[in-house]
């Protein structure tokens, strides 16, 4: 699938770099804003508890 991306991507090696980073960035971006904002309440991680126990 990487080899694919890189042979669509045009210009030589240094512009296939620079816009595989931004691609990058970009896939990194609609992560964070979007798609893990949606699914963190579903997650089982959040379901911790804390307890003060053994305190006098």
């Amino acid at each position: 699938m990487y080899a694919f991306i890189w042979r669509i991507l045009p210009g030589n090696w240094v512009v296939k770099l620079i816009l595989a980073l931004i691609l990058i960035a970009a896939v990194v971006l609609v992560l964070m804003q979007y798609v893990f904002p949606v699914i963190a309440p579903y997650m089982p991680f959040n379901n911790a508890t804390v307890t003060e126990t053994g305190q006098s």
